[in-house]
């Protein structure tokens, strides 16, 4: 099994691999291979200036990858593996280093949504073919954003970031018989910000156990947003994600709908300081049909304002956010809301070439009380090329409204998990290419398991590992290249926690040739184990799935598109029914689609 004894060797050995870096390039201070991000601070930082781990999924990203569900982006990356009862908007896990699938926090456009009864959101219903861009943030998070920023933060972008007035319409068809159309328009210009958008997805959908029946999955999605900055400096805005379908499982079916709503006020006060004020609503809603039919609504409305002050070089917030979560069900919890009131600080520190990085924040909710975080990071610049980091920080999940209130199932004694993790690091990015090496661990209390009959926990847990990355830009070629080791352990069975890959690879290479594009996908992860009721453990063998893309310009404005994924036809699951049945993925799926942009 893959042991690592602390992680100050695994630092040790990351600042020895320096020697091997390539520092005889030249490149400006920021170049595109060392993006923008605004989810790791709360503002504006480049991925080194951020001091965390942090890997970004572009716009030409997805476009070249043309993902039917939003996962297909995210899996297999640093640091993640995904979990999923069968493709095409089946219920889907994301695991960040190890923790927990509810331990995760999903942003849309800033807006935060998730279900208050299982905990986790519906990562299966984010429709990818309106995301232009996504941030995946690992690491502790709960100093920033609260409760269950454990394992990290990921945030999918809408809003439009190229200038001009633009818009696109696309169709497209598969095997499965699947269908997807769309259409948007967006303009953009130095103050003011506009875009809307829509897209169908329908497919008859492929058996999720072997020997089943085809599961279909519809969805219908639109986003609206539109900003303005006044000549006194004042921006004004609103985002919109609305998605809403049915979707098929065995044993039976669902519907479903997917929101978030948000509205931005930024205001400068003086020219060190300015506020923001920051009101959202998220509804995850869910109406079952099967032996346990029932509706599952959550409605999740917030507040928050930030300040945000200037120094020289230093940045500092302070700001205070409050939220409330409501549950709509037919089932009879104990209880049917709860609210948070939280207050939060942060310092970005600059020296020169040393950063630092220092947050704060606490959090009283209704139901479990008063939990305080904090986090704490340090970078170093060697030279134009080169950075190293270390950081250190607290976060805790809440329990879910299942974990405390479901009838018969619910334990109101439940703790909130705590956690406490450690990261170093070093990055070097150069005019063409990038790496970064991550080492982290994680110790954890009572890391919550739910079972078929209670909720429980695991008294202690270890999470610990590495993460390699690299990625490579040159006359049409785009290489990027991640592999995560790790060691996730149940301290006191001594056991892999379940549902966890740990291992794990992804190579993405595209090369552009006149009208052409052509790519490829590799990617593949370790055997996983789960826990079974009644049964007890049994293991998920590991697997490997191989991608093919091509595209061809035919004129101006128009591109077509073919996708081929899991080309071999291998049949893999990456869980478990509760009768020991394998939850298989689709074999090879066939898409392709014609495209037409235009702008003025």
């Amino acid at each position: 099994m893959f042991r690592i004894q602390s992680p100050v060797l695994l630092a040790g050995l990351s600042l020895a691999a320096l020697p091997l870096a390539v520092s005889a390039q030249s490149a400006p201070e920021t170049d595109a291979l060392d993006p923008i991000v605004v989810t790791a601070t709360l503002g504006p930082k480049t991925v080194g200036e951020s001091l965390s781990s942090v890997t970004v999924v572009n716009e030409e990203d997805i476009r070249r990858q043309q993902p039917a569900e939003f996962r297909e982006l995210i899996e297999s990356q640093p640091g993640v593996t995904v979990s999923q009862n069968g493709s095409f908007g089946k219920q889907t896990g994301v695991f960040m280093r190890g923790h927990a699938s509810d331990a995760t926090v999903l942003l849309v456009d800033g807006v935060r949504i998730r279900s208050a009864t299982v905990g986790g959101p519906a990562w299966q219903f984010l429709p990818p073919q309106l995301v232009n861009r996504v941030e995946i943030v690992r690491g502790s998070r709960s100093s920033l954003y609260g409760a269950d920023a454990v394992g990290g933060v990921i945030q999918a972008f809408t809003l439009p970031r190229a200038q001009g007035n633009r818009g696109w319409v696309e169709a497209g068809a598969g095997n499965f018989d699947s269908q997807q159309y769309g259409g948007g328009f967006s303009s953009v210009t130095d103050q003011t910000r506009v875009t809307i958008g829509a897209n169908y997805f329908r497919t008859d959908g492929a058996p999720v156990i072997e020997g089943g029946e085809d599961k279909g999955y519809d969805n219908t999605s639109g986003v609206a947003s539109a900003s303005h900055t006044f000549d006194n400096g004042v921006t004004a805005g609103f985002s919109f994600l609305s998605a809403k379908g049915h979707t098929e499982y065995e044993g039976g079916e669902e519907d479903f709908r997917f929101q978030t709503a948000g509205a931005n006020l930024e205001v400068p006060i003086t020219a060190n300081w300015r506020a923001s004020l920051h009101l959202a609503d998220s509804r995850d809603e869910l109406e079952d049909f099967s032996a346990f039919s029932g509706i599952f609504n959550t409605r999740t409305r917030s507040s928050r304002i930030e300040n945000w002050l200037t120094a020289g070089t230093h940045e500092f917030v302070l700001g205070a956010e409050y939220l409330v979560d409501k549950v709509e069900s037919t089932t009879a919890y104990e209880e049917s809301s709860r609210s948070n009131e939280a207050y939060f600080g942060q310092a970005l520190l600059n020296f020169g070439r040393s950063d630092v990085h220092l947050s704060l924040r606490s959090d009283d909710n209704e139901a479990y009380g008063t939990e305080e975080t904090w986090g704490a990071a340090v970078g170093y610049k060697l030279d134009a090329h080169h950075r190293v980091r270390a950081s250190a920080g607290t976060s805790f999940k809440a329990p879910s409204f299942n974990d405390l209130y479901f009838p018969g199932f619910g334990n109101p004694d439940l703790e909130p998990e705590e956690a406490i993790s450690y990261e170093s690091g070093i990055e070097g990015s150069y005019i063409n290419w990038f790496w970064d090496l991550a080492v982290y661990q994680s110790d954890v209390e009572d890391l919550s398991l739910p079972t078929q009959n209670q909720a429980t926990s695991v008294p202690e847990a270890r999470l610990r590992g590495v993460e390699l990355s690299t990625g490579w830009e040159q006359d049409g070629w785009y290489l990027k290249a991640v592999a995560s080791v790790g060691d996730f352990e149940d301290k006191e069975a001594g056991q892999q926690l379940a549902r966890r890959a740990e291992r794990s690879i992804r190579l993405d290479l595209d090369k552009e040739i006149n009208t052409w594009s052509v790519g490829t996908t590799f990617r593949a992860e370790s055997h996983r184990y789960e826990d079974l009721f009644g049964i007890g453990r049994e293991r998920v063998p590991g697997f490997g799935v191989w991608d093919l893309r091509a595209s061809k310009i035919l004129a101006p404005g128009w591109r077509a598109s073919v996708t081929v994924d899991n080309v071999l036809d291998n049949e893999y699951a990456t869980a478990k029914r509760f009768d020991n049945t394998d939850f298989i993925a689709a074999g090879r799926t066939f898409m392709a689609s014609v495209r037409y942009d235009f702008q003025q």
